[in-house]
């Protein structure tokens, strides 16, 4: 049988590898998960003690997960120090790490694709009437590409901003019946 000590570590040690796939670092994760399953909120020196990293890491990482919502300061009376607490409603984390990759990889390229479309609509006429058909034809190509990648995306932004803003009860009913 596993020791309490020993699952926790399990668990870090593995929720940093998992938190790669959700676009935060590895180090990210872990103090995450060590701020998950602990039962008080903990300093940054708590933090840097058990994971063994720098002052620098855990600040660095500790504002990351304050600015993706899934962590908080948390005031102990009588303490200068800052202490910090994970958001343990798991739906809410879902919800968090969805806007997070939504913000950092779906919204700036569909910005991309805006403007690329923009670029074509503006081309200039070529010198001879074959460079024209030619360039006529790449443009073609081109703008329809982007129009498809542009409608995929603008389709899984719509699908991420339903599951944020779904019903938890509807939301957990639907994973489940998934499952």
């Amino acid at each position: 049988m596993m020791k309490l000590a020993d699952a926790k570590l399990k668990f870090i040690n593995a929720w940093g590898t998992f938190g790669t796939n959700w676009g935060i670092n590895r180090t990210m994760a872990q103090v995450h998960a060590l701020l998950l399953v602990s039962a008080q909120s903990l300093s940054a020196d708590d933090i840097m003690e058990t994971l063994q990293i720098s002052r620098g890491n855990a600040n660095m990482n500790i504002r990351a997960l304050i600015d993706i919502g899934l962590v908080y300061k948390s005031l102990k009376a009588g303490e200068r120090r800052e202490f910090f607490v994970a958001e343990k409603d798991m739906t809410r984390v879902v919800r968090q790490i969805i806007l997070h990759r939504k913000k950092k990889e779906l919204e700036p390229i569909l910005q991309v694709l805006e403007e690329v479309k923009q670029i074509t609509a503006a081309q200039t006429p070529a010198e001879s009437p074959e460079k024209e058909a030619q360039t006529a034809e790449e443009t073609q190509a081109f703008v329809q590409t982007v129009d498809d990648i542009q409608l995929f995306a603008q389709k899984a932004d719509k699908l991420l901003e339903a599951l944020v803003t779904a019903d938890p009860e509807w939301l957990m009913s639907s994973f489940m019946k998934m499952m």
